[in-house]
């Protein structure tokens, strides 16, 4: 039976957990605690990918390791059952005979997936299983997405004005010069999502009418894999994206060939590309995907349903006439005001 402790030591274990964002992809964010008598005496998170899990390093942080045998383990996701980089936790926690184990979410990775649970029992360790499950799901909804979808967690994102416009007409080399829609702050938190999001995909003419770096400039952290969408390899290397500063893959048409830090796809385009272009970056093991434009490929994605969030900004300027903001009938779940701009936040899936 879940009680409101388990629920108050899982709620931080999640705290912990958070603290491995953009260090532990394409693991899972985890925290763990160990609690006897009442009392926290060890706490551990995964900090970063290949190195220690969870509950090694709260185990680590016991000062009196004498104390595990008559002590509850806390974490948000299943021990591991299989050798990796790192050995089986399931395995270390049968070894140290802590006698009960707590877990928020089933891992849904095919070599984890109850086996880690299997092993805990096999040892006659109590376990307790669904604590503040739908929150531990949460958490990792990207890897959830990946392993149990195969492709990665989709996110859509535009910025539009009051008057529901995302762009003017433009024609490539005419005033080609795009209009900032929304305020700095807004512009600040695209670049943090750069660095916390695997990949980010403009279509081709994204790329000749705002030629963006999709990179991480105005906040600290790694620059996402770029993506663009080009039938016929008309983009040449004088194009931002193509720079240096990440790596670039182009699904084309026309060839396979890896260029540098360019990947030329090769895709068959007289069939639907987007669920090939899923294929393609789930065997990249790419967990997450913002999809910044254009309006074409937004809204090919809402047209399949292929989505799980949509982060839709709306700036304080009218354009009369232009561009029109994509459309789905779905109701916003949270709305964040900054400045005089806003940020709506939409969602298309069962783990949130």
């Amino acid at each position: 039976m879940i009680s409101r402790e388990d629920e108050k030591y899982m709620s931080r274990c999640i705290e912990l957990a958070q603290k491995g964002i953009r260090n532990v992809a394409p693991n899972p964010m985890v925290g763990s605690v160990i609690v006897h008598d009442g009392k926290i005496i060890g706490e551990g998170y995964h900090q970063k990918y290949g190195e220690a899990h969870a509950e090694v390093n709260a185990v680590k942080s016991v000062n009196d390791k004498s104390l595990l045998k008559e002590s509850t383990l806390y974490v948000s996701l299943e021990p591991c059952a299989h050798v990796g980089k790192t050995p089986s936790c399931a395995k270390m926690i049968t070894e140290l005979e802590i006698p009960k184990v707590v877990i928020g979410s089933i891992d849904p990775y095919f070599k984890v997936a109850g086996k880690g649970i299997e092993i805990l029992k096999s040892a006659k360790i109590e376990v307790i299983t669904g604590v503040l499950e739908k929150e531990c799901i949460n958490l990792n909804k990207r890897f959830y997405t990946y392993h149990q979808k195969k492709r990665p967690y989709i996110i859509l994102k535009w910025a539009k004005t009051r008057d529901g416009f995302i762009d003017y007409i433009r024609e490539p080399g005419i005033d080609t010069k795009a209009a900032w829609i929304t305020n700095e702050h807004c512009k600040t938190l695209v670049h943090k999502l750069r660095t916390e999001e695997d990949a980010f995909m403009v279509g081709t003419n994204t790329v000749i009418l705002d030629n963006p770096q999709l990179t991480a400039r105005k906040w600290a952290g790694k620059n996402p894999l770029r993506i663009t969408i080009d039938l016929n390899c008309q983009l040449d290397n004088s194009y931002k994206i193509f720079d240096d500063q990440a790596h670039t893959v182009v699904f084309n048409n026309l060839k396979d060939e890896n260029k540098g830090n360019i990947s030329y796809i090769k895709l068959d385009f007289t069939q639907n590309i987007i669920p090939q272009i899923l294929e393609v970056l789930y065997e990249l093991e790419i967990q997450s995907l913002v999809v910044e434009g254009g309006s074409q490929t937004l809204e090919t994605f809402i047209s399949l349903g292929l989505w799980d969030e949509a982060l839709v900004f709306t700036g304080n300027s009218l354009f009369i006439k232009g561009v029109k903001s994509p459309f789905f009938a779905n109701i916003s779940a949270e709305t964040k005001i900054f400045g005089d701009s806003k940020l709506e936040l939409f969602y298309n899936n069962e783990y949130v």
